[in-house]
């Protein structure tokens, strides 16, 4: 049973680890979960065989605490990375409307400003960059800049309430971009956690495993609990794709 007292420490050990130490899963998380919980029991079936090879039966246990914590962390950011999808497919559907009438203010604003050199310029200079960011920039601009040349937007019948339903957008557009690339970011701070949690679980992991291979080499049926099922099966679905290529050349 794994206590509170361990997974606070373990949560120390994990933040404390460094950045450019970092290792990321090389398959699904609760894959390797699985596997991991699944060693634990096995080794703990060689504990006294693998102490003497340096392994005690503290640091099988390890395992189970440091699983118990990644589990936790992997929970965290499972729900940031939804959430983020779920934002993704609301940032797309508010884009095509923000992006449509940013495009409407550059055109109305062009015709109205026509015979105003400088405010012309002004709006080409808005116009100037690319992008979503950019274009949530530009509402709030494009807004500001209409607000203040009412006179010259009237006479052209565009609708002035453009205006501030342009800066409305902008503020929306900017909190809803946010959160769509929010779980992107390499740096998101659920996912270095979960990385963290996995380095931390890998260390003790690998340590088991590379002392049961050590000790039970010639021991075939006691081996198999220190190999990962799923690099075994990938690459033995490897193997058997690489034949059929072969048959059929």
């Amino acid at each position: 049973m794994v206590t509170e007292e361990q997974i606070t420490t373990c949560k120390a050990q994990v933040a404390a680890i460094a950045d450019e130490k970092i290792s990321v899963p090389n398959m699904p998380c609760n894959v390797y979960l699985a596997e991991t919980e699944t060693l634990e029991t096995w080794a703990m079936q060689d504990k006294e065989k693998l102490s003497t090879a340096g392994i005690s039966e503290e640091r099988i246990a390890e395992i189970a605490v440091r699983a118990t914590v990644l589990r936790q962390y992997q929970a965290d950011w499972i729900i940031v990375r939804r959430t983020g999808k779920d934002a993704e497919k609301e940032w797309k559907a508010f884009a095509t409307g923000a992006y449509d009438l940013c495009s409407e203010m550059k055109h109305a604003f062009k015709y109205a400003f026509r015979n105003e050199p400088e405010l012309l310029r002004r709006v080409d200079e808005i116009a100037e960059g690319t992008g979503d960011a950019d274009m949530i920039q530009d509402l709030k601009t494009y807004s500001k800049l209409g607000l203040k040349h009412q006179d010259l937007l009237t006479p052209i019948g565009f609708d002035i309430a453009k205006l501030d339903a342009a800066s409305t957008m902008s503020d929306e557009g900017a909190n809803l971009l946010a959160e769509a690339n929010g779980s992107k970011l390499k740096g998101n701070v659920q996912k270095v956690a979960r990385d963290k949690a996995y380095t931390h679980l890998k260390e003790v992991v690998d340590e088991v495993r590379a002392c049961g291979k050590y000790l039970f080499w010639k021991d075939k049926k006691r081996l198999v609990g220190y190999e990962s099922s799923h690099w075994k099966s990938q690459n033995a679905r490897r193997k058997k794709d690489e034949i059929e290529e072969v048959i059929i050349d």
